[in-house]
């Protein structure tokens, strides 16, 4: 394995400056001379007073990072750690200093040594230190000037409290069995947070290896990126692990651990050893894990033809995170939830969710490890490509979870926000760390997967993945921008393509047999960067003529009417996108395609037909409306034989038609009509979908207490969906999707008080409770039982009780969803008081609690009064731009639908602003509750009255 590094890193090509052993890419551009010296006065002020001698906020490239070797002694009695780190650089222009990132650490001393000095052992010459907090920098002077091309080892000792938080390097603690509670200590570096745990280049394009060495007590292990060299006994009984070199990576993705977890183990194909960690009490949730690591493994090897380069990989189920799951090279650690698997209480929705985040966090080992984007405005290179992948790999790994409609449902929830005017590029600039946390969105994740899914599809399968291997072995071990992506699917030659005496044809003008249909050839990077430059989606304005089919695109704009004042300017900026359209006939199963570069165009069908529909498989990020009777075609053949239209196509109709409702272009009695025919639907997910939308409203009339149309929402569900709730069983048999059918059905109507459902979940309930938490309810159904049971102050208070004793995330899960439900407002209130408390129910859940109580009727104005009464108490646990504090603003605010309530809201982001915050989630907020304010006015009349005929 050692030796495959070596050939893949010398196998790197670049423009570069060749010294002995190393290749410096000219990615690296040089600054400019030290303006520092001339002019120190324009410089910002260090906090001893003296100038600091650099005023940006990204680091200069005069002085690269090669190697690392950190050590680290962290103390998990008295919570704080000692370390010390020596860096070798690269001088590529004469400097007098050096800057690095560092935040929150005291440096006790710092020293520089030249290549001389180590040569014949002299002691480093001691730096001076400059701190700029502002920016996360410290300033190394150096008594002479550094010189060009030459390497130098920069020594640094110094020292913090282990974080509160989940960032950095912090502290997480749980309870074993027995009640006790323990600490261990772990790292989370994305974006910039590496500086909180050792001063560093704190930027992507910065690549070194790094050799760690941990000290540790006998009771706890230490992990990290590469496997353990060694362990040293020192003094007082403590021990110290030494790991091997890194390949050269980003900072982001350096990780070590101490902690006392047990692991499972096993070995893939290519000889890696996997290992699945957790708490000691938990390692019987582990094999599950362990099962699909070793299997997709297996699977991305083979798929990009790329060896995983480490010799091993490690899975760490930690107590307290606050994402999902972080890809550290080697060292993946996750929250809980999204790795353990507890047959007895995990779902088959628990299971497909661990499945999903196993395979992006692998998908990441080499879209975002071995290939870096150069900066974070590209984040979505790692992230959408990441959420790309889950789809592919899934699909073939696991093709019983049918994962192809989950991942059009995470398209259908990008469009949500991306129809929005507040949303964003993919590609959008961003410097500071508040901006950069804010690129981790789903439009980097899902819709970036949804790009790459419908270029994928534009291109065809095989010259998709000829490309993006192309890409990976290209970059590996280097940074890449967008447009090196839109090359490689342009170029696919690899160096293994050149044979001697051969000859690789270069097809950057796309050639495939898959667009043969158009007049002209296209390059992809043309096609991209109308997504990934611009924010939004399109919308295709269809209509047939006989034989002719008009296109048309625009702007879709949610919850903006074509006679609004501002319809018109919003749409003349420069929204032009090339749109692969296809659509498939009355007369042919066939797929037809056409890439749309126009503002209109028309196209001549080859035979007569009846209808069209447009978007197939809704492989394409675009809203389709059918003017004139195309509507009323399609809905006619939904009502007379729907499985003419393929099952994704149903599942995209409904979806387009309930969002051109939103944007005024669609009647609501027409998107409604268009679901009457899901009384003979076949296909779940389609059946889900029209489900999903019809609960949305019940919802919403719920929230704002409209009773008259709520009973009647109630009446017409529990009458339509009455034959398909009563053939549910309370049960785990099935498919995947029999069973999340199951479990939406019956949630929805123990939820609307269905006589047979409350009374089957009241008495699975009572024998839960009789048998002391002991007897196994089918995991599919458990929340919906515990959701019944809570609605009792006895029921309510025994969940409370099995939550603090319950080893299962899933199903500590489950209960806190159940208890959020309670119609009494002091125990509501109870919940979030344990939140903040942080230990019967975990900080790190306190985000998901607000917005589960936030959807309850009976708490939605609670939890968004005690955000803005405890904002600054928030803050103290969550960072401003951190996932957690956007979830909480936009989960408390975003079902809010009456003016006083914009009006509220707003005030309150205002006050916040004047403080100094701003996100840009608070925009997000009030455009959503601007536009459900339009939609109650426009169709609430529409849906009385469709109710009132329909039941």
């Amino acid at each position: 394995m050692v030796n495959t590094h070596r050939k893949l890193i010398l196998n790197i090509y670049c423009s570069a400056i060749i010294l002995p052993q190393i290749c410096i890419c000219s990615q690296f551009t040089s600054s400019s001379n030290d303006q520092y010296n001339e002019n120190p006065g324009v410089f910002p002020v260090a906090t001893n007073g003296e100038p600091f001698p650099w005023r940006e906020l990204r680091l200069p490239t005069k002085v690269i990072p090669l190697h690392y070797d950190l050590f680290v002694h962290p103390n998990l009695t008295s919570l704080d750690f000692v370390a010390s780190e020596k860096i070798e650089v690269l001088v590529r222009d004469t400097t007098q200093f050096i800057i690095l990132h560092s935040h929150g650490l005291e440096i006790m001393n710092a020293t520089l040594q030249s290549e001389e000095d180590l040569r014949y052992k002299k002691s480093g010459e001691k730096l001076t230190v400059l701190s700029y907090p502002a920016h996360q920098q410290i300033a190394l002077l150096v008594p002479e000037k550094l010189m060009a091309d030459l390497r130098y080892s920069v020594a640094i000792d110094f020292q913090a409290k282990l974080a509160d938080g989940f960032e950095g390097f912090y502290k997480s603690t749980y309870r074993t069995l027995g009640g006790e509670t323990r600490t261990i200590a772990v790292t989370d570096f994305e974006p910039t947070h590496a500086r909180m745990a050792f001063p560093c280049f704190d930027e992507p394009l910065f690549k070194a290896n790094f050799s760690i060495k941990i000290r540790r007590e006998s009771r706890h292990i230490a992990l990290s990126n590469m496997p353990k060299v060694k362990t040293i006994e020192r003094e007082g009984g403590l021990l110290e692990d030494h790991f091997e070199t890194t390949v050269k990576m980003s900072t982001y993705l350096v990780a070590y651990i101490v902690c006392d977890f047990a692991s499972v183990s096993g070995t893939a194909s290519s000889g890696v050893k996997v290992s699945i960690y957790a708490s000691p009490d938990k390692w019987s949730q582990t094999h599950y894990a362990l099962e699909a690591s070793l299997k997709l493994l297996d699977f991305y090897e083979n798929y990009f033809n790329i060896h995983y380069p480490l010799p091993k990989l490690d899975l760490v189920a930690i107590p307290d995170f606050e994402s999902g799951a972080m890809e550290n090279w080697g060292l993946v650690t996750y929250r809980e939830t999204s790795l353990l698997f507890d047959p007895k209480t995990s779902s088959t929705s628990d299971k497909l969710w661990v499945t999903k985040v196993i395979a992006h966090e692998l998908a990441h080992q080499w879209f975002g490890n071995l290939v870096t984007m150069e900066w974070w405005n590209d984040i979505w290179l790692n992230e959408g490509f990441a959420t790309y992948m889950e789809l592919i790999s899934v699909n073939v790994t696991y093709p019983e979870l049918q994962f192809d409609n989950i991942f059009l449902n995470d398209c259908f929830e990008v469009i949500k926000s991306d129809s929005l005017n507040s949303s964003r590029p993919v590609s959008k600039q961003a410097e500071t760390p508040t901006q950069i946390q804010e690129m981790f969105d789903d439009i980097s994740y899902k819709k970036g997967a949804c790009l790459l899914n419908m270029l994928k599809d534009f291109l065809s399968e095989e010259k998709f993945k000829k490309g993006i291997i192309h890409y990976l072995k290209k970059f590996s071990y280097r940074n890449a921008k967008n447009d090196d992506l839109w090359s490689s699917l342009s170029n696919s030659c690899l160096e293994s393509d050149f044979t001697s005496g051969g000859f690789c044809y270069s097809d950057s003008k796309t050639t495939s047999n898959t667009l043969t249909f158009l007049e002209e050839n296209v390059e992809v990077k043309d096609i991209m960067t109308t997504w990934t430059r611009q924010k939004g989606i399109p919308l295709v304005v269809v209509e047939q003529e006989g034989r002719l089919l008009k296109l048309r695109q625009e702007r879709f704009l949610n919850g903006v009417f074509r006679d609004d004042p501002e319809w018109g300017a919003l749409q003349e900026r420069w929204y032009l996108w090339h749109i692969p359209v296809t659509y498939s006939t009355s007369s042919s199963n066939a797929i037809h395609r056409h890439l749309l570069t126009s503002k209109t165009d028309t196209l001549y069908l080859p035979e007569k037909t009846s209808w069209v529909k447009l978007n197939v498989d809704s492989n394409g990020y675009y809203i389709v409306h059918y003017e004139a009777h195309g509507w009323d075609q399609l809905i006619a053949v939904l009502n007379q034989n729907h499985t003419l239209l393929r099952p994704k196509d149903r599942i995209g109709l409904i979806h387009d038609a309930f969002q051109l409702v939103s944007a005024g272009r669609l009647t609501l009695d027409k998107a409604l009509d268009l679901t009457h025919y899901l009384q003979h639907e076949t296909s779940i997910p389609a059946l889900l979908q029209g489900l999903d939308y019809l609960e949305s409203f019940y919802h919403t009339m719920d929230r704002r207490n409209i009773s008259d149309i709520t009973e009647n929402l109630k009446r017409y569900l529990l009458q339509y969906f009455k034959p398909v709730i009563d053939m549910q069983s309370w049960s785990d048999e099935g498919s995947v999707w029999d069973r999340r059918l199951r479990s939406s059905l019956l949630k929805l109507a123990c939820y609307l008080n269905y006589a047979p459902c409350i009374r089957k979940a009241t008495e699975l309930f009572s024998q839960w409770m009789e048998s002391s938490g002991k007897l196994n309810i089918p995991s599919d159904v458990l929340k919906i039982v515990y959701s019944v049971g809570a609605q009792t102050t006895e029921g309510w208070n025994y969940l409370l009780e099995q939550y603090g004793l319950s080893l299962s995330g899933a199903e500590k899960n489950k209960i806190l969803y159940a208890l959020s439900t309670s119609k009494h407002q002091e125990k509501l209130i109870k919940l979030i008081d344990l939140g903040m408390e942080g230990k019967v129910i975990k900080t790190q859940d306190l985000a998901s609690l607000l917005y589960a109580i936030a959807r309850n009727p009976k708490g939605q104005q609670l939890a968004w009064n005690f955000v803005k009464e405890n904002w600054t108490h928030l803050l103290e646990r969550f960072e401003l731009s951190s996932f957690p504090m956007r979830i909480i603003i936009s989960g408390t605010t975003s079902h809010f639908s009456s003016k006083d309530e914009l009006q509220e809201v707003k005030l309150f982001f205002e006050s916040l602003q004047t403080q100094g915050s701003y996100l840009e989630i608070f925009q997000i907020v009030l455009e959503t509750i601007s536009k459900n304010i339009k939609w109650l006015e426009k169709n609430l009349p529409s849906l009385r009255n469709w109710l009132l005929i329909s039941i």
